[in-house]
């Protein structure tokens, strides 16, 4: 049986899910009016067959911001037509472009690497642990100095 999808669908199919940001592959299969099935099925044989494909295809938050930064100088200049198809020569979208400048304009840091971003996690846990902890201690000293406080106005003969 012939496969009613020609090899150029197929290719946009897959840039498009590699590059679907925080899409589902649910939502890009409805978007192509595609079985989710027959998209995973292509998603593994273009891993088995053509891993290049999956390297060039990469998702933008996967990009360093050095290379983003490349992107942004390189692609500086061009509009319309010709920015549309140097982006998808890329994988990319203007729109990842335009966040891109957005977020070296602002002063915030922007943490694309999924590690980083992980161990800001576990350094925010382990903060929120301390704190909870030193709370707890709080209390407990605070609880104390009422009840020593009472005892000495019980038995102290002090008023409270």
């Amino acid at each position: 049986m012939k496969s009613k999808y020609s090899a150029t669908f197929i290719e946009q199919a897959l840039v498009k899910v590699y590059s679907r940001d925080d899409r589902t592959i649910q939502s890009v299969a409805d978007e192509l009016n595609v079985s989710l099935y027959q998209l995973k099925d292509w998603m593994k044989k273009s891993v088995k067959n053509n891993s290049d494909l999956a390297t060039q295809a990469r998702r933008p938050q996967d990009w360093r911001a050095e290379e983003q930064l490349a992107a942004l100088i390189a692609s500086d200049g061009l509009s319309g037509e010709a920015l549309n198809a140097w982006c998808r020569e890329r994988g990319l979208f203007a729109h990842h472009l335009t966040a891109w400048r957005k977020a070296f304009c602002t002063d915030k840091p922007v943490v694309n690497n999924s590690q980083d971003l992980r161990a800001l996690k576990a350094q925010n846990d382990q903060l929120k642990r301390e704190l909870s902890r030193k709370e707890k201690a709080l209390a407990e000293a605070a609880a104390l100095l009422i009840l020593q406080k009472k005892y000495r106005a019980l038995w102290g003969g002090e008023v409270e």
